[in-house]
């Protein structure tokens, strides 16, 4: 492939998608850049504090709970308050207990402030997942979402290794640097990023009253949506293996952290090298079968597992389900949106967003007590049959699901408005 065409291929990547995305996404990246806190908190505590495993674990368990709660109140503050400022009180709220937490000493105190940094850091998603689905149009938004999902990837890459940096030099430096990125990331927001969040559609001659509110409650009612979250926690539950399961399972095979290392590497390589030409490749294509394909990649790529006994073999499993991630993640994250009502996209994100946190709540507990109980190998079978039931779920699902929706005119709010000039004929309307 010529240089000509890699360049080409790069601009329709990227071209087409409004101002506004890209100061987003700039502070996803930024936001992520400075991740340095969960890639060493356990070290922190069991190293340099000299606590125990368990605590460390209950540690971990308090800051996952703090995104389980949080989820549904961002998702609700998202549609009340607006996407801009719900993103700059979690952004901000994260940096405060994220700096708090550095100066923590007693276990109490520990625990305490973890679950706020959990609650806080989680809570910007629905919000920002939100604003992307306002901003991009319904035909751009498979590639926005990937390339989203790139950045925090790259991000997380990049802060892992800095990570092990500033650990050598000062575990308190860590928590300061991401206390300052984060801040940095607010502050990119407050300047850069207008409000998008809908207006309320008016009474209209024939309509007496106005669009009546989403609550929650009509949320966990909506049938279609709830399966989503199902299968979204499912797919979840498999993909948490690569970070909980397999450093276990190698670990038991005899092979090294450093070892381990190397194998997960490979994940995060393969989605910053391939996330957006694979994009280009599956974007205008049925997701319906993206979706399907993705969770029996998941499913039997962990399930390739039970056969791995070198490096090389784990590495080529991580291949499978890693190509199963990068399909999965924006077309499930767009089916969201496209179910997700114009005025409660930020509850029904939250929702979504829940399953992803419980589903890190719940994984380290199922691989612990099938590994314990039965040995690795139930897992890897276990994972191969929770992708088998996903897959069958996503066609029984998307079966009846309308190959396009009915459009929604939307009332966007003067501020964003103002800040991107429509193009002839262009209309906003609901995914």
């Amino acid at each position: 492939m010529s240089m000509a065409t890699l360049r080409r291929a790069a601009r329709e990547s990227v071209s087409g998608l409004p101002r506004e995305f890209w100061w987003l996404w700039t502070s996803t990246l930024v936001n992520r850049l400075g991740g340095f806190v969960a890639t060493f908190m356990a070290l922190y505590l069991t190293l340099d504090r000299g606590y125990s495993a368990t605590y460390a674990g209950l540690v971990a368990a308090l800051h996952g709970l703090g995104g389980v709660i949080s989820s549904l109140g961002a998702g609700v503050m998202t549609d009340r308050l607006g996407r801009r400022p719900t993103m700059l009180i979690a952004q901000l709220s994260t940096a405060l207990s994220v700096a708090l937490l550095g100066f923590m000493e007693h276990p109490v105190a520990i625990a305490a402030v973890a679950f706020l940094v959990g609650a806080a850091s989680n809570a910007s998603r629905p919000a920002v997942q939100a604003m992307m689905a306002d901003l991009v149009p319904p035909e751009d938004r498979l590639r926005a979402f990937s390339l989203n999902y790139w950045a925090i990837n790259l991000g997380f890459a990049v802060s892992s290794a800095g990570a092990g940096f500033l650990a050598e030099y000062s575990y308190r430096a860590g928590f300061l640097a991401e206390a300052a990125m984060t801040l940095a990331c607010a502050v990119l927001i407050f300047v850069k990023v207008p409000e998008s969040r809908p207006e309320q559609a008016p009474a209209t001659a024939g309509k007496e009253t106005a669009e009546p509110e989403v609550g929650l409650g009509t949320v966990l009612r909506d049938g279609r949506f709830m399966g989503v979250v199902g299968l979204s926690f499912l797919i979840s539950l498999i993909f948490q293996q690569g970070y909980v399961g397999l450093p276990v399972a190698m670990g038991a095979d005899g092979f090294t952290s450093a070892d381990f290392g190397a194998a997960i590497a490979v994940n995060g390589v393969l989605i910053v090298a391939l996330q957006i030409p694979l994009t280009r490749y599956i974007e205008r294509r049925d997701p319906r079968a993206l979706l399907i394909v993705s969770a029996l990649l998941a499913g039997y790529g962990f399930g390739l597992t039970a056969f791995a006994g070198s490096i090389a073999v784990y590495a080529l499993t991580v291949c499978v389900w890693t190509v199963g991630e990068m399909i999965n993640a924006p077309t499930q994250t767009g089916l969201v949106v496209r179910l997700s009502p114009v005025h409660g996209r930020g509850r029904y994100q939250g929702v979504y967003t829940m399953s992803w946190s419980v589903a890190a709540l719940v994984a380290p507990l199922m691989s612990g007590w099938v590994i314990d109980r039965f040995g690795a190998p139930w897992l890897w079978g276990t994972c191969a049959v929770l992708g088998t039931v996903a897959a069958l779920g996503y066609w029984l699902l998307m079966r009846a699901l309308p190959e396009d929706d009915a459009p929604v005119t939307e009332v966007v709010t003067g501020e964003i408005a103002a800040a991107r000039a429509p193009t002839e004929g262009e209309k906003v309307t609901a995914a």
